[in-house]
This record gives C-alpha cells, structure tokens and sequence, in this order.
C-alpha cells in the first residue's frame, strides 16, 4: 500500500480511517475514531496512561458503584460502567483479593419487586442509581455457586426495564448455552471452557448477542485459548458482534492497546473495518467520545500483519489538533 494512499488505507482500516497530521507536534500520520477497551476493571489498574496508549474511552465490568458514580462526568478515559458484580451466595468473585466487598452483591432471591433485602431487582435499582449503563451478573460454575435460572431471570427483566443490557461472566461447563438460551445480551469473555457447538453459536449470533474478545488472558493456557479463538472465529462467521475488550487488571497486561489482543482477533478472523469495528464501537453507549480521535503517527501500516504493532503506538488527541491529508 502507498503511504499516500487514502482508498487502500481505508480498505486496510475501515472507512473512517484518514491520513492527517497533528498541528501541536507537526506529526504525520492516521487518525482513528477513539478506540475503546470494552472490559476493563479501573480499581486495579493505572487509568492516567491509557489516552497515552490509545484508549479514549473504557466499559468497566466491575467495580464500586459509588466510586464510579462520583467519577468526573468530562474525564479521560471516558467511562461507562456495570457498577458491582451480580453473584450467588457465595459466589464468583466473592472473597478474591483483587475484589473488594464493594464491588460485589449477592443476590439470593429472584424478586423483581424493589426494596427486597437481596432480591434481583434490589441489586439492579443499586447500579442504575448509580449511572450504570449495563448489569453484570456472574456465572462461574468453576468457582462456586451461580444464580439460579428464576434469578438470573429476574436480573435480567428489571435490567431491561432500566432500558440496560446484561453481560454475563460465563465459565464452566454448560454455562455459556445458559446464558445464550437464558436471553443475556453480553458475554463478558469469549466462551473459553468449552468448544460450542455450531448451532449454539449460530444462536447466539442471531438472537443479537455481542462478545467482548478477551483472548489474551489465554496466552499461557493453550486449551482456553484454543476454544476461545475457536468459539470467537465460529461467532463472528455467524455474523455476531465482536468487541474488543482485553479484561484489563487481570494479570500483566499493557495498559493501552494490546498488540497481543489485536492479533489474537485477528486470528479468529476479524481484520480490516471489521476490527476496528470492534475496537471502536461505543457499546453500551450509543455515541462515540466527543472531541477527541485516536491518533497513529508515521507511516500507517502496509499489511493486515502490521496493523497491531502499528496500533500500540496510538495515543489520542484532541480531534481540534488534526488536519487531514487525504486528497
């Protein structure tokens, strides 16, 4: 591809991709739309890097309400979030070091009534008053109870009365099928315990469900990855909706874009618009971040191949500061 070239970097990276240059350091090269982690926890990580490294916005799936709530409206990272894990008694994550009481509610009877002491509809109301724009419930059969059908039911109804979708943490076996045949919009992770079956996924895709990739967690665990890239390659080819999501305080990841998640999307196919697509949709917002892009200074990339490397050196910038190149 000519470097100068706006069709060819267009049909690399999506239609909104533009050659540019940034006015405050006289830099040349392609701005993006802003480019979105969609499964990150902020309590554990250093958020201030992250516009360095290219992210301008960020979903947490898992935190503290109220901290969240008391966030500057106007801050960067730009953030939408869950609020506290949904869980059974007992359940995942409770008692982890990395989660603090405050960030989890159990749930322990199905009521969709308001006011209930540990009813559904109770933990839901709880984050919605908080400026939740999602709910986020857990179904880790490997690591204890899970919210029963009934319950899982319930969270779900007064979700949608809130107008919020639910994403589902789903591991162990059979727990993926419950949350696609249950109605949960959001997979939090790929489904990585097991390989699904075709017609599963096929459902998954058409029923409208989106999957936050999360496939670098894998990269020391062969089998997990395996299924994960498997199931993710399988959805995409349905027609499902992917993000790009990298469940970002868990383990040494990089703060920024992940090259490694990029490249694992790759893999399972997504590549082109398709994963910037992924990248930069404003899930579960409706609007991408105002005023601001992300930005790739140098040469943009020549092939699919280049194209993760090439996106860790993003940072985003102020959309004020770039000019366009494209003839």
């Amino acid at each position: 591809m000519s470097a100068h070239d706006p069709w060819a970097l267009r049909n690399l990276l999506g239609p909104d991709a533009g050659l540019c240059h940034r006015s405050l350091t006289g830099q040349s090269g392609v701005s993006l739309p802003p480019l979105i982690d969609h499964h990150v926890h902020l309590h554990l990580v250093d958020e201030t890097v992250l516009g360095e490294h290219g992210i301008a916005a960020v979903v947490d799936l898992g935190g503290d309400p109220v901290a969240l709530a008391r966030r500057p409206r106007d801050g960067m990272p730009h953030v939408a979030y869950a609020g506290a894990f949904l869980t059974a008694r007992g359940g995942y994550p409770s008692g982890r070091t990395w989660a603090p009481a405050s960030i989890v509610r159990e749930v322990t009877d199905a009521s969709v009534h308001p006011g209930v002491p540990g009813g559904a509809a109770t933990a839901v109301d709880e984050q919605a008053s908080f400026g939740a724009s999602v709910i986020k419930v857990a179904l880790n059969a490997d690591a204890g109870t899970v919210p029963d059908d009934a319950t899982l039911a319930a969270i779900i109804e007064t979700a949608r009365g809130h107008g919020m979708p639910v994403a589902a943490h789903v591991q162990g076996a059979g727990m993926a099928r419950r949350a696609i045949e249950g109605g949960v919009d959001v997979l939090a992770h790929t489904p990585f315990s097991e390989r699904l079956d075709a017609d599963l996924i096929e459902r998954a895709a058409t029923a409208g469900q989106w999957w936050i990739s999360t496939l670098d967690i894998h990269r020391n665990d062969p089998r997990a990855l395996g299924h994960a890239t498997a199931n993710l390659a399988a959805f995409a080819a349905f027609g499902g909706a992917v993000l790009y999501g990298t469940d970002l305080g868990n383990g040494e990841l990089p703060v920024g874009v992940n090259a490694r998640e990029v490249a694992a999307l790759q893999s399972a196919g997504l590549v082109g618009a398709d994963l910037i697509e992924a990248m930069a949709d404003p899930w579960p917002l409706r609007t991408r971040t105002a005023a601001v892009a992300t930005f790739v200074p140098g040469e943009p990339p020549r092939t699919d191949e280049d194209v993760p490397a090439w996106l860790a050196r993003a940072t985003v910038v102020p959309t004020e500061e770039l000019t366009s190149d494209d003839h």
